[in-house]
């Protein structure tokens, strides 16, 4: 970014239409009681309810039409948040995962969605920040070939699944949570795939506990030597909010650069109005919609009401 606002305005479309994939499913029993009765990615992440920010990431890569996958539970609840998207744009449809099944599954529960276009699959307790990300995701969504994942160093990458590089950003290896990892580059909760991913993911054996495997659909591309790794390095940050500390640590950052520097990480409204999705009257109907909230304060002073 090269100012307080979130995206860019006037950024050329891409030759090739990207659909985007959200899995907000899983029952969150790390953050048991508090997603007792609610979907982990519709808990506040300070201002704003978790799927705001990956739904924001798909946006500023240039994304209009996106499909939410969650439990069958909670899928109305989506409806009502986001509607069909089209206050911001957008095209939103919705799919049920009535329970469970791995992330590569997503691919599975999305196939007609996607038809015959490329994905960006991202999970919905993901938060992204960098001052670049746009231009990263907009330059890695065209020279996508295969599969591109984002990395980012981590202290613990015995939690994560790791990734080993070559010097040209090559994935040579891949491993969930390995005992004596390779390297401290973390796999981040963002994938971007050509569309016979579809077909691999459709191809996968079962985990034993009956789970399809993102890691195992990631390595028929790394066997092929057609994955990319994409560092996240200094001036970015990220965040799997899976965890009670991680959701504050989360909300924490957030709430910082509110407060210091007056960003405002993942507003999608102002998103979509700096990539040209909106203009400026239907922001100030969005920020309206808000009341005095100061969230919905913040819309309309960007709007100019």
């Amino acid at each position: 970014m090269t100012s307080r606002r979130e995206g860019s305005s006037h950024i050329p479309e891409t030759g090739e239409t990207m659909r985007g994939i959200i899995l907000a499913g899983g029952s969150g029993t790390r953050l048991r009681p508090i997603t007792a009765v609610s979907s982990k990615q519709l808990l506040p992440v300070y201002d704003k309810p978790m799927i705001y920010y990956p739904l924001s990431v798909l946006l500023l890569a240039g994304i209009r039409e996106i499909l939410v996958i969650s439990n069958p539970e909670h899928l109305d609840a989506y409806r009502r948040l986001l509607g069909d998207g089209r206050q911001l744009g957008l095209e939103l449809a919705y799919a049920e995962q009535d329970r469970p099944r791995g992330l590569a599954d997503a691919l599975r529960v999305g196939r007609e969605f996607v038809g015959e276009e490329p994905l960006a699959l991202i999970l919905g307790d993901n938060i992204f920040y960098g001052h670049a990300l746009t231009e990263v995701l907009r330059t890695e969504r065209e020279r996508l070939d295969g599969c591109t994942l984002f990395g980012y160093s981590v202290a613990d990458p015995e939690r994560y699944g790791v990734a080993g590089v070559d010097d040209t950003g090559r994935i040579t290896s891949l491993e969930e949570k390995p005992t004596e990892p390779v390297s401290n580059l973390a796999v981040t909760g963002l994938y971007f795939y050509d569309n016979e991913a579809l077909d691999m993911a459709a191809g996968l054996t079962p985990s034993a506990r009956g789970e399809l495997e993102i890691t195992d659909l990631n390595n028929l591309f790394v066997e092929q030597g057609r994955a990319r790794m994409v560092t996240l390095g200094r001036g970015n940050a990220w965040f799997d909010t899976g965890t009670h500390e991680s959701l504050l640590d989360a909300a924490l950052f957030v709430r910082v650069l509110a407060k210091r520097q007056g960003v405002r990480l993942a507003c999608i409204e102002e998103v979509a109005y700096h990539m040209g999705f909106i203009d400026a009257e239907q922001l100030g109907v969005l920020g309206k919609e808000c009341g005095a909230s100061s969230y919905g304060r913040y819309l309309r002073e960007l709007a100019g009401v």
